[in-house]
Order: C-alpha cells, then structure tokens, then sequence
C-alpha cells in the first residue's frame, strides 16, 4: 500500500489546526474567566528571541497552505498578517482549513517527485523534491509552531492537554 502526499499532509494539517482552534478557543474562555487581557496571552513568548503566540499561529497556518498549495501545483495564496485577536486568529484558521479542503487530491499525484523551490532568503535558493519537501521540511515546521502555541497557551495557565492539541481524528 502506498500512502499519497495528500493522504500524509491534508488530514494532518485538519487535524491539528482543528487542535489548534479548540485550544485558542479555551484560550479566549480562559482569558475571559480570569479576567486576564487577552494579549497578555496572544503576546506572549516562551524567549524574548521567539515569536508571540499570535505569529506562531499565523506560521502554522502558512505551513499548511503554502505546502498543500505546493504539492498540488497550485498557487499560494498571500495573506496579510493582520490578526489581532483570538477570534480573527480562528478566521484565519478557518480560511487556511477552506483552502485545503478545496484542493482536488488529483492535483497531488506525482507530487513526491515533483521540485519544490523555495527562496526563504535572497540569495538562498533551496530545491527539494515534494516527498522531501513535506516530510523533512514542511510537516517539522507546521508541528514546531503548533507545538510552540500549545506550549505557549500551556504556560499561560490554559487548562489543556494532550488530547486538545492532537485535536479530533
């Protein structure tokens, strides 16, 4: 048996950014409860030199749409990092889970070898094809910064687990 790319990237991307929701919506409950200042949570950072909950989120919803975008051959999408809040953060997860459920998992085959070009820099240009794209490079991202806003949320006095960031699969 043969597992697609789509198979090893669309659900699990789903699954955990559904995680990722349900945990920022007991976020907004737990801010609300405490009487805690939202951004006390949404700015929050494990170092001084990491980014704050919000940019994590918004990372992980970039990993799950530029790579899905990409093993299908499809465009990007660019959006603005504009989210401000927990509920425009849940926007954007919304959006990001629309966009790869709409992509047609045809558009996956041959994915594994087709080439991946990415410019994370002037002038660094790197070339992986898609197999090596998604598992050595773009599922370890997708997990550090969900991981990263579980932790944050974690630290932050959320009342949450493991259950909650491995969402509903």
């Amino acid at each position: 048996m043969t597992l697609s790319l789509h198979a090893a990237s669309v659900p699990v991307f789903a699954q955990l950014l559904g995680g990722l929701s349900d945990v920022l919506a007991k976020a907004a409950a737990h801010a609300t409860e405490r009487k805690i200042e939202p951004d006390a949570l949404l700015q929050s950072r494990l170092f001084p030199d990491m980014f704050p909950l919000l940019r994590q989120v918004q990372i992980a919803c970039d990993f799950a749409k530029s790579v899905s975008a990409r093993l299908a051959g499809a465009e990007v999408p660019a959006w603005e990092d504009s989210e401000k809040t927990f509920d425009e953060l849940q926007a954007r997860i919304r959006r990001t889970l629309d966009f790869i459920a709409g992509l047609d998992a045809g558009a996956f085959e041959g994915a594994a070898g087709r080439e991946i070009v990415l410019r994370p820099g002037t002038p660094k240009e790197r070339r992986l094809d898609g197999q090596a794209y998604l598992l050595a490079y773009g599922l370890p991202q997708f997990f550090f910064h969900v991981t990263t806003s579980y932790a944050l949320l974690r630290h932050g006095g959320v009342e949450i687990g493991k259950r909650d960031f491995m969402g509903k699969y």
